[in-house]
């Protein structure tokens, strides 16, 4: 595979195409049908190979739009390029005399339009990559990368000839400086440009994940709106994360063990050539889960991300309900099924989310009127930090729970030295909870459905 079909490869996995290690060696061949010459048809017929989806298929096209369109330098005034030509004039009736950056004034000199353009860009692309500038992680490495291309394309004796003209004070030599430094100018844009045009296509990704990898280890209550968004493509990354994780053990597990004696015997017709294997099955129930958050204003942000993953999870958990209660519980299943997900959170927290936390009315409304959906095959998924004002937390009904469903997991946003102080009953809950977890992060919530979901397995 060539460097720059790999170099395209990576840079759609770093948009988020998942691009496979067989998509890629299609690809390759691809190319080696076709070629780089005819760029619709290249486009089209990479598209074809590397994209699985729709939204694939979108990143696809702009990475490739990015990637194979040279860079447009930026633009200079009107008073600039007039500069530059007067430059070239100059520079071609030899009022610099031949030094050892001549081939690169040439190609800055050429550098305008057609194959003189073709040549920069080409040079300049050379010289980059040999820097390394695919490696780019932060914008604040751009002007590094910058310098170090224009290094590696010979600046450097330009530079030195500029700095003795300076020192020279007659108008010769001062017209020549004012020449050198127009072309360092110009080729100074050129090589930004292709150096912001790889930032944007493996630069800008990094940093996103980078800064995604951060907002989901900090503390979901002390989040900024900006670290919110990037939260958001976070958890819908982790949830995928985790239905692929899951779904593959149902199907590993679906297969059974070979039963030997049963094979043997089916197939005593046959000489005992086993043409027909029997497998031994375990039934394995699918993951159930009954989801009940506490979203009063303490907890309600550690509720808000829990809801959002087992949204994002509702392929894998097709048999999932959701209450929320701060004293009264509510079936919210309504509101999240028919109203985006934002939407949805604003109504649940404040038709909800007031009004003094009350865990064992919560507790005593799910035993009134959701009793049945607990059962062995049923996984209670809880988070509250487990203070009830006072009020009756309704142990009994709790023990009940845990003796009815297949594990109960308490998801707490209080560190474990506050448990039981105060108005908290966590201690006296966690008697009778199968698992009880401290979750401040995102990391921490897809660390506990993962263990839900693995009691599936």
């Amino acid at each position: 595979m060539d460097r720059a079909l790999a170099s395209f490869i990576r840079a759609l996995r770093a948009a988020g195409a998942e691009v496979s290690t067989g998509e890629a060696i299609d690809a390759a061949r691809t190319v080696d049908v076709i070629g780089y010459a005819d760029r619709p048809v290249l486009k089209a017929s990479l598209g074809l190979v590397l994209a699985k989806s729709t939204g694939e298929k979108t990143i696809h096209d702009r990475v490739f739009d990015q990637f194979f369109q040279p860079p447009a330098a930026a633009a200079a005034s009107t008073s600039d390029a007039g500069a530059r030509a007067d430059a070239a004039e100059r520079l071609d009736h030899g009022t610099s005399g031949p030094e050892d950056f001549d081939p690169l004034m040439a190609l800055i000199k050429g550098g305008g339009g057609g194959s003189g353009g073709d040549r920069l860009r080409s040079a300049i692309a050379r010289a980059a990559a040999a820097t390394g500038v695919d490696d780019i992680r932060f914008p604040s490495q751009i002007p590094y990368y910058v310098r170090q291309t224009m290094e590696q394309m010979g600046i450097a004796p330009l530079e030195r000839r500029l700095r003795d003209l300076l020192l020279e004070p007659s108008s010769k030599t001062q017209r020549e400086a004012a020449d050198l430094a127009t072309a360092r100018d110009s080729l100074q844009r050129h090589v930004r440009a292709v150096v912001d045009q790889r930032y944007e296509l493996f630069g800008r990704p990094a940093t996103e994940d980078f800064l995604a990898d951060i907002a989901v280890n900090r503390q979901l209550g002390r989040m900024s709106s900006s670290d919110q968004e990037r939260m958001k493509a976070a958890v819908q990354r982790m949830a995928k994360r985790l239905a692929i994780k899951h779904s593959r053990r149902r199907r590993i597990a679906a297969r059974g063990k070979l039963d030997l004696r049963s094979t043997l015997r089916a197939n005593a017709g046959h000489d005992g050539v086993p043409f027909d294997l029997v497998f031994k099955y375990k039934r394995r129930d699918k993951p159930r889960i009954v989801a009940v958050c506490d979203v009063s204003s303490s907890v309600s942000a550690q509720a808000h991300f829990l809801l959002l993953f087992l949204y994002a999870l509702r392929g894998t958990v097709t048999d999932l309900s959701t209450f929320a209660f701060s004293n009264a519980l509510y079936d919210i299943a309504a509101p999240l099924d028919t109203l985006p997900f934002d939407d949805a959170m604003a109504f649940i927290l404040q038709e909800y989310g007031s009004g003094s936390t009350d865990y064992g009315q919560a507790f005593l409304d799910l035993n009134t009127r959701h009793w049945d959906l607990i059962d062995r095959r049923t996984t209670v998924l809880i988070l509250g930090d487990g203070r009830s004002n006072q009020n009756d937390p309704r142990l009994d009904l709790f023990r009940e729970m845990s003796e009815r469903a297949k594990r109960v997991v308490w998801l707490c946003p209080e560190p474990p030295g506050r448990w039981g102080t105060g108005d908290s009953c966590m201690l006296q809950y966690r008697t009778f909870a199968t698992h009880v977890s401290h979750c401040t992060n995102a990391v921490e919530i897809e660390r506990a459905i993962d263990e839900a979901l693995q009691a599936y397995a």
